[in-house]
């Protein structure tokens, strides 16, 4: 099945291990968030385009995101990418990791009333390794499953990973009531969640870049 869906592009780390911003990385010439952009951007692209084979309407859903700093990196996206500013939790002091950032992103789209997308494509902003051609064969796997899945995801020997997949926009007040219990877990939310596993072939898809070390190695 065609998929009306988005993405939501998480560059809210502080990069602390690595000593310089990873959004801003040079991975083959072009820095590491534009490379992750211009990757969901065609994904998002190719979505809508099978979808509107199928119906009158032809307009694409914009890319978004989230970020504390929008100002540090809309000289390096579009114009069409919409940024959603993160702000800090309410009552909270420190940055409050990928859970909240990814809640704002999907309670934005939900004031937008972009209600009419089904899947939002999760990423990190720190996957130098990420294939297009993967998250296109994941799309069929995610039009195909049980209603009652709210994600799908690959795994790794830790779990699952929460930063690279698909989730569906009606996830929201669940997340939301998690939240509010104090949680900030994607593992400990998701554990009690129905899950589909998506097949990965090239584990080094996942592979993120936190140290210096890291990017060594590519």
């Amino acid at each position: 099945d065609s998929l009306n869906m988005t993405a939501i592009i998480l560059a809210g780390g502080k990069s602390s291990r690595m000593g310089q911003d990873k959004a801003l990385i040079p991975i083959d010439g072009m820095p590491l968030l534009s490379r992750i952009y211009k990757i969901a951007e065609q994904l998002c692209n190719n979505a809508a385009a099978h979808l509107h084979e199928r119906q009158s309407s032809n307009s694409k859903n914009p890319i978004y995101v989230v970020t504390p700093w929008p100002e540090k990196y809309q000289n390096l996206l579009p114009n069409d990418c919409e940024f959603i500013q993160e702000a800090i939790a309410p009552g909270e002091t420190k940055p409050h990791g990928p859970l909240i950032g990814f809640s704002q992103g999907l309670a934005y789209l939900e004031k937008q009333e972009r209600s009419k997308i089904d899947w939002v494509l999760l990423l990190a902003c720190d996957l130098p390794r990420l294939r297009l051609d993967i998250l296109e064969n994941w799309v069929l796997d995610v039009g195909k499953v049980e209603e009652k899945v709210i994600a799908c995801l690959p795994k790794h020997p830790k779990g699952w990973e929460p930063l690279c997949g698909f989730y569906r926009s009606c996830c929201l007040p669940e997340l939301l009531n998690y939240i509010d219990r104090g949680g900030r877990s994607f593992q400990q939310w998701l554990a009690s969640k129905p899950v589909q596993e998506l097949p990965l072939h090239d584990p080094q898809m996942l592979f993120n870049c936190n140290t210096t070390s890291d990017l060594e190695k590519i």
